[in-house]
Order: C-alpha cells, then sequence, then structure tokens
C-alpha cells in the first residue's frame, strides 16, 4: 500500500491569504486552481460541481458550462443521476480542454457483477475516451472483493485513471485494502458541519485515502442557522461559501452542487478569506450526527445517491 497522503499535499498557487487548518496551523493557501494529491499520485481540484438531481440535457449542460466558466475543473456525476449524456456534451462544447477537466463517474452497485460492461456504457454516455476517477457508489453487499477487482480492471487498462470507492465505512475499506492491488484513492462521503463523522475521515486519511464531502451545503437545510450565518457576517461571505470553506480547511476534496449561475459563481469565489481555528471549532460544535449514527445512516443511504 502507498503512504497515507496528508491534508498538505495539496498544489496551489499562493493567493496572499495566511489559511490556517483546522488545528491552527499555517498551510499552503488554495485557490481555484489547487489540486489535491492522492496516494495514486494523481492530482484531483479541491473544488468541484456535484450533478445529483439535475436533470439530463440543457439543464445539467448549462450548469457544467457555468462551473467551468468560473474556474471549476472537476465535474462529479454517476450512472445514477441520468445525466452523463449531459454532462459529456457540455464538456466537448465548453472549450476547455478535456484535459484540464476532472471527470468522475460511478458504478451503481447493482452493475457490480458486470461492473466493466456498465464502465463502458458509462464512457459511451459521456462520450469520452476515459473518466479520471470511476467510484462504487455504495459498498455492494457481499461483493465488496469481487467487485473491487474489476475496478482494478479498468485502472489498470487506462480507462479510468483514478478509482476509489463512495459512502464506505472504514470496515468497507480495510476489507478492500486487504486484496487490493490498487487502493482506493478516495471515498466519497455525506460530510459537513453538520454531518461531520470526524473518525470516519481521520480514518481514510490514515489508510491514504481522500476524503472527499458530497452535500457539503446540507442540501439547503442548515444555511440560515446562527453559527454559520455570524462567521459568514464577519467575512462578508454567504452561508454557503463559509460551509465549502470549512470542507476545504478540513483537507477534503468538496462538490457543492446547484443549478443556479449565480450560485455556482458564488461557490468558486471561496478562496479569498481563511476561517480562523476558533471559526472551525464553533462550526465542528455544530455537528448533530455521532459517529455511531452517521455509519448506521451510510447503509440507508447507500439507496440514496451521493
Amino acid at each position: 500500500m502507498r503512504r497515507p497522503v496528508g491534508r498538505r499535499d495539496v498544489e496551489a498557487v499562493t493567493d496572499g491569504s495566511n489559511t490556517q487548518d483546522a488545528h491552527g496551523d499555517d498551510v499552503t493557501p488554495l485557490d481555484i486552481g489547487s489540486r489535491r494529491l492522492l496516494s495514486d499520485g494523481r492530482a484531483i481540484p479541491v473544488l468541484g460541481l456535484g450533478v445529483w438531481q439535475i436533470p439530463d440535457g440543457k439543464p445539467v449542460q448549462e450548469a457544467v458550462h457555468w462551473a467551468l466558466e468560473s474556474g471549476i475543473r472537476h465535474i462529479d456525476t454517476a450512472r445514477f443521476y441520468r445525466n452523463e449524456r449531459g454532462v459529456g456534451d457540455a464538456i466537448r462544447t465548453s472549450g476547455v480542454p478535456r484535459e484540464e477537466i476532472w471527470v468522475t463517474t460511478k458504478l451503481f452497485p447493482f452493475e457490480a457483477l458486470w461492473a466493466e460492461r456498465a464502465f463502458q456504457r458509462s464512457l459511451g454516455r459521456l462520450g469520452l475516451d476515459y473518466v479520471d476517477l470511476y467510484l462504487v457508489h455504495f459498498p455492494p453487499p457481499g461483493l465488496l472483493l469481487s467487485t473491487w477487482q474489476k475496478m482494478e480492471s479498468i485502472a489498470k487498462q487506462g480507462l479510468a485513471r483514478s478509482i476509489g470507492v463512495s459512502n464506505y465505512k472504514v470496515d468497507d475499506i480495510n476489507k478492500t485494502l486487504q486484496a487490493a492491488d490498487i487502493p482506493p484513492a478516495v471515498n466519497q462521503i455525506h460530510m459537513s458541519p453538520y454531518h461531520y463523522s470526524k473518525d470516519l475521515a481521520e480514518s481514510c486519511e490514515a489508510l491514504g485515502v481522500a476524503v472527499e464531502a458530497y452535500s457539503p451545503l446540507t442540501r439547503g437545510k442548515n444555511l440560515d442557522d446562527p453559527v454559520p450565518v455570524s462567521i459568514a457576517e464577519a467575512h462578508g461571505k454567504s452561508a454557503a461559501q463559509v460551509l465549502i470553506r470549512w470542507s476545504l480547511q478540513r483537507g477534503f476534496i468538496v462538490i457543492p452542487k446547484s443549478t443556479r449561475k449565480e450560485r455556482i459563481e458564488s461557490n468558486a469565489q471561496v478562496f479569498d478569506f481563511a476561517l480562523t481555528d476558533e471559526e472551525m471549532e464553533q462550526l465542528d460544535s455544530v455537528t448533530q450526527f455521532s459517529d455511531s449514527v452517521l455509519t448506521a445512516l451510510s447503509l440507508r443511504r447507500g439507496r440514496k445517491p451521493s
């Protein structure tokens, strides 16, 4: 297994701000072009656009175009979202070179027995020669190891440059690692200050598996809560920007979703301020679920896509 990758393994262009991590230590300032180095040696943009529940066709094409125009270079889709075709069309018509865009899609676990065929179908819908990251969308019961072997086959063919998992618990990752030739590079999980599974996040990092946060904006449920609102006011920012910044300073890759141009642009404007150690602690204090509850919920969310 390759060495664990720490939160400081990030490529960034200095923007002059004095960014701190959750421990109050200075870290390399981030900007819109910052990338996180994964255990396989590839560098993933730390900020992306998630497209769950965005209809295929014009809606998802517009969202992807607006994200790319805002400087975002990371688009996250899935077979289950049924919008891979629109994502691929948007990438091809964006004017941005393909090699600059990180594209993620996911294996629907009910198709785990024929994962390689499912991947080829995703690739066909996207209209791309390869994807940058292919994830197992959630743990396939009884098929963890056989599914991962198929994922490795896809990676070894160069069709998916990186491979990883989503909604995996630590036990799932450990079982996968025991038989893995290629360790999972990423675990994409529900993560925000309100759903902060610290033990899971730290365990992933210790195993060399980068944490990618989906639903970082809590699907809008907590954007009017006093803690993020007051912190946002202090920085002249929105509560959504504060929640995204929290994920970035935690060292997570983060993929907020929106279908509105102004919000996508706003979500990209999170690199000109930094949360203090005290503000990070305030946000940590709003966590609504313990690690044990989150572990139980992760299985239920296997039926709900990230």
